[in-house]
Order: C-alpha cells, then structure tokens, then sequence
C-alpha cells in the first residue's frame, strides 16, 4: 500500500452492471461485452473472429434475457450498487477522509473506462479499485482491475498511482452480516435450520472451470466461506450449488443449484444466494422465479434470503477494506492483506492469500437459530 500523502485519492468501486432497460439496445451490447471478455473460452484466431462470435452469443441469449427483465420489472442492480458508493463515501467522510467514491460498471453504462476519465479529469492522484465482488474470480474481481488498467493506459495517465484487492470475502463484519441475513429469514419463517427436513442451500454463481484450472481460487474461496457462515449460524449441514450460464458449452463449476434442488432430501428449502452482494436477474428471475418453480414441483418450501446491499453495515465493511490505503496503517480492527495470486500484480492485494488465521480475525458465533 502506498504511504499516506497529500495525494488526491478517489475510489472506483467496481460492479457488474445490468441494463436499466430491458430492449434490445441495451441488452445486445452489455451481452456483447460479457462474450468479449470471455472469449479465451474459446480458440479464435483473430478479434474478428472473436468480435463475431460474441454478437452471435449476445443476439441467441438477448430475447430470454429481456424477458427476464420485464419479469421482475427491470434490474436494481445498478442503483444499488451507486448506493453503496454513496453509503461507502459518507461513511470514510465521518472517518475524516476527504475522498471521492467513483461508481463504473464492467459491462454497463458508465462503463470503467467512463469512470477512470472522470477520476482523471476531478485531478486524482491516487486511485484505489473496489471490485464489490466479495469472492473473488477471474472474470469478476481480476476483470474488473484488469479494466481500469487498460483505461489508465489508453488514457496515458502516466502520473497516476493505482492499487486494488481482489477478494475479501474473510471481512468478519461481512461473515457476520451474511450469516445475520440468513438467520433473520429462518426467524421470520418460523424454521429450525437444524431440523432433519429443512436444508440451507446455498448458490453461488458459476465459473468456467477453465479459470479454475489456469489458477483461479473462486472454488476453493467459495468453499470456505459457506463453511465459516454456516460455522457462525451453527449448521452442520448445508448445501452448494451453482448458478451456471452455458452459453458456450464448455465446462463449468458443479452441481448446478437446479440438480441440488432436484435432489436434495429435505421437505424445506432456504436458499441464499451466497456470491452475489445487489438484487439482480440471476437472484429475482432465476432464484426468485425459477428455481421457486423447480423446488415447488417437488413440494418443497422455498425460502429465499435477500441480499443484504442495503444493510448498514455495509458501508462499514467497505470502508474498514480502504481505511488501510488511506490512512498507510495496519486494519484497526486486525485484517492483514496480502499479495494477490489471482493477479499477481504489485499492487493488487487481498484477504486471500494469506492463511486464515493470519489474514482476518474470525467473528464470534451467532446465537443459535429457533
């Protein structure tokens, strides 16, 4: 981490995106985007070729993703994302720090590049890159990084210090606010996630294994953190699925949450939707729409838990992650960074690499569930 200095700094907190209207002209090119950055899935020889098979990929998957969108009434997602911008500045301005939080999308308009040029132009000197992506993957956290670099250098901004983290999904404010959310849905619903027929699920979106086998640590992340919330909320027994989109047919993470739904052995279904931190079409529609379908087809009961992008917590995770770059101190509250491995750049850190016990304290166990 760079030292403290009179440097102007600003933070680009880094999302997704989703189109805030569900036409063609919107669709086709945020799926556009989404194929073009992931064509190393498949051999192409030039841009070209990988410029063409991306509008096919966008053209075939646009009709049942606007349908989508008209279903739950268009996508949240990016104003909850500008949101927790918001909620993260106010919360590092009561902290004492003068800084401006910059929102850019990966694959929507304001694009990153878009935010970058803004950052530029308000004079910063120091720019810190915020994926809100709290496991980290390759399409995602290292995407998203690998984004503002490029915009930094077609923009030949030379005179810019820039720093990242990737993943920090081991934050214990966020375990605890995630296990918190879970617990609050089981109370409402009067449920026991301890009782033989009630089965926590939870669906983290999928990956090309591809990524996994060229290094990406998203499985083993996903993994870990399930267990420690599970650990928190005192279930021994839970379920992991994935939410896969097999546009291209290549091979992606196991099972899919809809083969967990068909089989798992319980009357009671909570599903939490482990990997995602804004309401979006793969929580409303998928989770919300189809899968409820799937689990009531078998008779099952089907909880779902909201993702908590509005929880006041929140903002203080996300601050208590960039208090370190701007104050050049330690964690006050005992997290240690360490150098990403899933973008072994200089100056991109993460809570990841370091063991678990080195790199952020664990959060005292919730009380137990009804």
């Amino acid at each position: 981490m760079t030292p403290p200095s009179p440097k102007k700094t600003g933070i680009l907190v880094l999302n997704f995106g989703e189109p805030e209207e569900p036409t063609a002209e919107h669709v086709v090119p945020f799926l556009e985007r989404i194929f073009h950055a992931n064509a190393s899935l498949e051999d192409h020889t030039t841009e070209e070729e990988r410029r063409a098979r991306s509008r096919q990929l966008a053209e075939r998957r646009a009709p049942g993703l606007m349908a989508e969108y008209e279903e739950i009434g268009g996508s949240p997602l990016n104003e909850q994302a500008r949101a927790e911008a918001r909620g993260l500045e106010a919360e590092l301005r009561r902290r004492g720090y003068d800084v401006k939080v910059y929102s850019g999308f990966q694959y929507t308009t304001p694009l990153v590049a878009d935010a970058v040029r803004e950052a530029q132009a308000d004079g910063v000197e120091h720019l810190i890159g915020l994926p809100v992506y709290p496991l980290c993957g390759y399409s995602t956290n290292v995407g998203a990084l690998n984004d503002v670099q490029r915009a930094i250098d077609r923009l030949e901004w030379s005179d810019v210090t820039f720093e990242g983290i990737t993943g920090w999904h081991r934050h214990p404010g966020y375990l605890r606010m995630r296990a918190d959310t879970i617990r609050r849905t089981v109370e409402a619903a009067g449920l026991d996630l301890n009782h033989p027929r009630t089965r926590l699920v939870f669906s983290a979106h999928g990956t090309p294994k591809k990524y996994l086998d060229a290094g990406s640590g998203y499985g083993r992340y996903v993994d870990e953190f399930c267990r420690e919330v599970a650990d928190l909320l005192g279930v021994e027994t839970f379920e992991l699925g994935f939410q896969n989109h097999s546009n291209r047919g290549v091979e992606w993470t196991q099972p899919d949450v809809e083969k967990v739904i068909q089989t798992v052995d319980a009357d009671t279904v909570v599903v939490d939707p482990v990997s995602f931190m804004h309401e979006q079409s793969e929580t409303l529609a998928e989770l919300d729409h189809d899968l409820r379908e799937d689990a009531e087809k078998r008779g099952l009961a089907f909880h779902r838990v909201p993702v908590p992008h509005d929880d006041p917590r929140f903002p203080v995770v996300l601050a208590d992650l960039m208090e370190p770059f701007l104050s050049g101190e330690a964690s006050p509250i005992g997290f240690r960074y360490g150098r990403c491995r899933c973008r072994p750049e200089a100056n991109t850190l993460c809570l990841n690499s370091l063991p678990r016990e080195e790199a952020a304290p664990r959060p005292e166990a919730l009380a137990p569930t009804r």
